[in-house]
């Protein structure tokens, strides 16, 4: 196993503005073809896939011998360069970028996490090499090392299972990651002989949360997809060979043909026989409607509907339940633009872009001054007085958690001259806390969760402050509330959180 690590400064990470203070989640993408530039095509997939994401960045791709990784801290374009793209040679990829929901944001936790397969193997251990200040790893495993590579969307409430099986298979899992735990256990079954993907049908039962995961090796790659869903993962050919994403817009800006979604409890597997499936799981679809609220880009389809569409539905939904006298609609860049367009159309009022918004001011490897940090919203959307001032604004945005950013915005249009303020989600209250793979407050600290709305109204400074129905947004989508998984409004948990129940009260 050759490894070289390098010490680069480590920038700060950049969530969405508005919104919901939520973190992204985690984006996968996955290439497999002879004759494709797998890693390059693995660059640019991530690159359309940055908004899950923003903390670290990593492709591993394999040549049929050996598998070949780099990771590290940082956006896609801060990560990798030319140099380290023609490093990394095969015809089959993963890559990955991570928000972190799980332990801590240090490179070690950082995907895709390598694994040996080989019986007669010690697992490859990296992570432990690597000391905290440490921001980026390339290593290729030996041609003999079985390696393994796997990346991971979601998020498992309950590692018990998983503990148990590396315990019981002598590996120490002290500091892993749920992520980390996964490829590992992969790992000790197929040290016991087990072919790829019969030790991802003995690992899978142990999985207990959400997961969309590809893991592959120097030769195969195959995806799994936990029995409801709850994370998006769709599948593509391209020049003869397959492509998986988190989110359908990778595909388009590599040339890649959407074909469909993987289904839940699905194994998808692709090698040098073509493509093949099997169910591991009865599915039960549950899609996260966050996804569609908040995290996915609006030029994805999510259970084949367009997530612009479905947010502009979602203004029209807001203007039908919410007639409020006003002079102009104003979206909270950049997720609610696509509702505040339904909402304008259909009430009337017109739509002005009175917030602008500062896309790179933490996307950057300097530190913000005092002053700056201190600046907190302001730093990143600055509002437009000529759009503010003297008028009565409805301002949209897509949903509201703490409350803090919400309540600074409301501030800062007051102070730009806004006669009132009136302010809408574009989603119901979010009372209880995410345990799949968004990384939300603890419940205490969810708004809706201890305040009425009015309560609300008062901690904001608003005119006034409005929630889309619950109905309201289940009509947006198009399809059954059956399909969809909406535990931060209802509590209702489709996959058993086990021992994390007890941080749940009901609201």
């Amino acid at each position: 196993m050759i490894f070289s690590m390098a010490h680069i400064p480590q920038p700060t990470t950049d969530r969405e503005i508005g919104s919901g203070e939520l973190g992204e989640k985690c984006a996968v993408f996955g290439v497999y073809g002879k004759g494709l530039d797998v890693a390059r095509l693995s660059f640019f997939g991530l690159y359309a896939l940055q908004h899950r994401g923003q903390e670290s960045a990593g492709i591993a791709a394999g040549d049929g011998e050996q598998v070949c990784l780099h990771k590290g801290m940082g956006l896609v374009s801060q990560v990798f360069t030319e140099d380290i793209m023609e490093s990394l040679k095969g015809h089959v990829a993963v890559a990955h970028n991570r928000y972190s929901t799980s332990r801590n944001s240090k490179v070690k936790h950082a995907q895709p996490m390598l694994a040996a397969g080989n019986s007669a193997l010690e697992k490859i251990d990296y992570g432990d090499m690597s000391p905290s200040l440490l921001d980026s790893i390339s290593l290729c495993s030996g041609p003999d090392d079985g390696a393994i590579a796997l990346v991971h969307n979601g998020n498992l409430p309950s590692t018990t299972a998983l503990e148990q099986y590396i315990a019981a298979h002598s590996v120490a899992s002290e500091d892993f990651s749920d992520s980390r735990m996964i490829v590992e256990s992969i790992g000790a079954a197929m040290r016991k002989g087990a072919k790829l993907e019969d030790a991802i049908k003995e690992v899978y039962p142990l999985l207990t949360g959400a997961f969309s995961v590809l893991v592959m090796s120097a030769d195969s790659i195959i995806a799994i997809r936990d029995a409801c869903g709850i994370r998006p993962l769709s599948l593509a050919k391209l020049n003869g060979g397959f492509v998986f994403a988190s989110e359908t817009c990778a595909f388009p800006p590599i040339g890649a043909e959407f074909l469909r979604d993987v289904q839940p409890g699905e194994m998808a597997i692709v090698d040098a026989d073509g493509l093949r499936s099997e169910q591991l799981a009865e599915g039960n679809q549950k899609l996260d409607i966050f996804e569609f609220v908040y995290f996915a880009r609006p030029d994805s389809h999510l259970l084949g509907k367009s997530v612009y569409e479905m947010r502009k539905n979602c203004g029209v939904e807001l203007a039908k339940e919410n007639k409020i006298e006003a002079d102009v609609v104003i979206p909270v860049p950049e997720t609610a633009i696509p509702a505040a367009v339904g909402y304008a159309r259909h009430s009337g009022i017109p739509m002005e872009l009175g917030l602008a918004k500062n896309r790179y001011i933490h996307r950057t490897f300097i530190q913000p001054e005092q002053h700056i940090r201190e600046q907190g919203v302001k730093s990143k959307l600055t509002p437009i007085p000529e759009v503010i001032a003297g008028k009565r604004l409805v301002v949209v945005d897509d949903s509201i958690v703490r409350g803090t950013t919400s309540r600074q915005i409301v501030k800062m249009l007051f102070d730009a001259g806004a006669k009132e303020v009136h302010f809408l989600s574009c989603s119901p209250p979010v009372k209880y806390p995410d345990f799949y793979g968004i990384d939300t407050p603890k419940q205490e600290k969810l708004m809706a969760s201890t305040k009425s709305v009015e309560e609300m109204r008062e901690y904001l400074g608003a005119t006034s402050l409005r929630f889309l129905s619950y109905e309201g947004m289940i009509r947006a989508t198009g399809l059954p509330e059956s399909q969809f998984c909406t535990s931060c409004f209802t509590g209702v948990y489709p996959i058993d959180i086990k021992e994390r129940a007890k941080e749940v009260r009901k609201v």
